[in-house]
């Protein structure tokens, strides 16, 4: 799981673009000035997903960096490297392509388990402070020794589902995902969400990544982990029910805080972006 030190990625750079060291293109964005915050995207989704809070960060002094994921929006699709490893290892060309030091390193949902294997594979390596917001951490799927998990039948289920009704799936998940009516949120917003399932990335894509975060088991990597961390989430969050991930996420990283957002749901970034950005200026500083 561990990666040789950084000096083995090789990042190269173009304008909008990051090669990775299997010759996979990256496209990102770069705003602002000053300190370095870093933006991982939730399953599905990309780098357009951190608009609002970028442009909050970069109006206050920070320099903002996000990244499609391989086989999303602009980044190529190899059709290979749909495994934590090599997404740890896609964060590190972004993080060495721009050359970037003392990190607040940011995940949401899918994002967050990105995060933590980058964390536990490069050894924090450029980052001082790490964020997981409503993380899918640690561990997602039911067994004997993890009564509170999903159902490995459930998780198939919704999988092949993917396949066949993707859209009606991804419009009727929309509310839920926003917390609404709780959270205010146009029809035209939630429409702007789901279409980046459907017009940003392959069914292909999604299965395979649906499968691989709801079957990885970071319990035992989380307790490794000694970069300070914050976990923020949301009270009624669905995708990523608090007690189930939020929480014990938090229980599981020595000396991480613990924030918990009253009437957020998964879509904590966009619908609480203000506290958001305060909850983490004042656990990282700026």
């Amino acid at each position: 799981m561990e990666a040789e030190q950084p000096s083995s990625v090789t990042a190269l750079r173009s304008t909008t673009m990051i090669e990775t060291r299997d010759g996979t293109r990256l496209h990102f964005r770069d705003w602002g000035a000053g300190r370095p915050i870093v933006f991982v995207a939730p399953w599905g989704l990309n780098s357009d997903w951190w608009d609002a809070p970028v442009l909050s960060f970069s109006q206050h002094g920070w320099r903002c960096v996000t990244f499609d994921r391989r086989g999303h929006a602009r980044s190529d699709d190899p059709c290979r490297g749909y495994d934590f490893d090599t997404l740890a290892d896609d964060i590190a060309a972004v993080l060495d392509g721009l050359d970037l030091q003392n990190i607040v390193l940011v995940g949401h949902s899918m994002g967050g388990a990105e995060v933590v294997r980058y964390l536990t594979r490069y050894r924090s390596h450029r980052v001082t402070h790490a964020v997981l917001i409503a993380p899918t951490t640690p561990f997602p799927m039911k067994t004997d020794d993890h009564p509170v998990g999903t159902t490995r039948e459930t998780i198939e289920k919704t999988r092949e589902s993917l396949k066949h009704d993707l859209p009606r799936l991804a419009a009727e998940a929309a509310p839920g995902f926003f917390g609404v009516p709780k959270n205010s949120v146009s029809t035209e917003t939630m429409e702007w969400w789901y279409r980046m399932f459907l017009d940003r990335v392959s069914v292909k894509v999604l299965s395979d990544l649906f499968t691989l975060m709801n079957e990885a088991d970071f319990r035992t990597e989380l307790r490794t982990i000694r970069t300070p961390t914050l976990i923020l989430q949301g009270d009624i969050d669905k995708s990523a029910p608090l007690e189930l991930h939020g929480r014990p996420t938090h229980e599981l990283i020595a000396g991480s805080q613990f924030l918990v957002y009253e009437n957020a749901a998964h879509a904590l970034p966009y619908t609480h972006t203000d506290r958001m950005l305060a909850d983490i200026v004042a656990f990282a500083g700026a």
